[in-house]
């Protein structure tokens, strides 16, 4: 198996690491969501649910590369078009009208809002304890 690596602030990693385990999970995904866009536009048909939570992925990582700091991490939101996404979605799910596909990526959505809560929660805990020294 392969092995990449990248640089984080130390503060970053250790709130990352209770998601250790999930990482190969989400970076496949990440890397398919845009493999396989590809591979539909050549085929022409229209998988625009994939493409929205690729998007997502795309803004949560592109912000984890910036290295944020605990301030930045706790104020993260996602763009408008995935939150407005996500209500679709939602909504969507109220009136048991999703399609398999979106279920899937309504679960995508969970996944990665559990790991933005406890990324929000890892560093208002850093954050506090470091304002209080």
């Amino acid at each position: 198996m392969a092995q990449i690596t990248i640089d984080i602030p130390d503060d970053l990693a250790q709130q990352l690491a209770p998601f250790q385990n999930q990482f190969s999970d989400l970076f496949t995904r990440l890397i398919a969501a845009p493999l396989l866009e590809q591979s539909t536009h050549q085929q022409g048909t229209d998988n625009t649910n994939l493409l929205n939570t690729s998007g997502t992925y795309q803004e949560i990582l592109d912000f984890l590369i910036s290295q944020p700091t605990s301030e930045q991490i706790i104020s993260f939101k996602v763009s408008e078009a995935s939150q407005t996404r996500l209500q679709t979605l939602l909504q969507k799910n109220r009136e048991t009208t999703l399609t398999p596909a979106e279920t899937a990526e309504l679960d995508l959505y969970e996944q990665l809002d559990t790991l933005i809560g406890f990324l929000k929660i890892r560093a208002y805990t850093t954050f506090n304890a470091t304002s209080q020294n």
